[in-house]
């Protein structure tokens, strides 16, 4: 087997746990609008352009989506200081306090579908996260403070 083999095999294994765990949460609530929270807990005040390009989606789609998520409370948005055509969009803190009961009922969802693995293969699933983590710029969970040049970079 192959570094991509393993790579292939480690996110279709990612997947199938988002999966399962959307199905046993039960959560109405589209993908998108957790991602949309996450990205912006971890990066900060977003343009919307910019907020889509992030989250692979066209501008008209995560438009629709930021609409959706203002008028429940979970998203800001603000004309930019330099250009009122322009929106920023902000994570609010009821977002992200749904964000994290979100996160609770995801890791209650997947627990008992790794319950049985051995301390071995927790140590292999803790490494393969904090490096791939790392290589793809994930924030490490429970440090999501912004960093001021992302915070700068964001509303330029």
């Amino acid at each position: 087997m192959t570094r991509d083999d393993d790579l292939q095999r480690l996110l279709l294994a990612v997947h199938a746990l988002t999966r399962i765990a959307a199905l046993d949460t039960q959560s109405e609530a589209p993908a998108a609008q957790w991602r949309t929270l996450t990205l912006l807990r971890d990066h900060g005040p977003q343009r919307l352009g910019d907020l889509a390009t992030l989250s692979r989606v066209t501008q008209p789609g995560m438009t629709r989506l930021v609409h959706q998520m203002d008028a429940a409370g979970l998203v800001a948005r603000t004309a930019h200081p330099g250009d009122s055509r322009v929106s920023v969009v902000t994570a609010t803190g009821a977002g992200l306090a749904a964000l994290e009961r979100w996160y609770e009922q995801f890791r209650g969802a997947l627990a008992p579908h790794v319950a049985d693995m051995s301390d071995d293969e927790w140590q292999a699933v803790s490494v393969a996260a904090a490096a791939l983590s790392a290589r793809v710029g994930l924030v490490p969970v429970g440090s999501h403070e912004v960093p001021a040049k992302k915070e700068k970079e964001a509303v330029r």
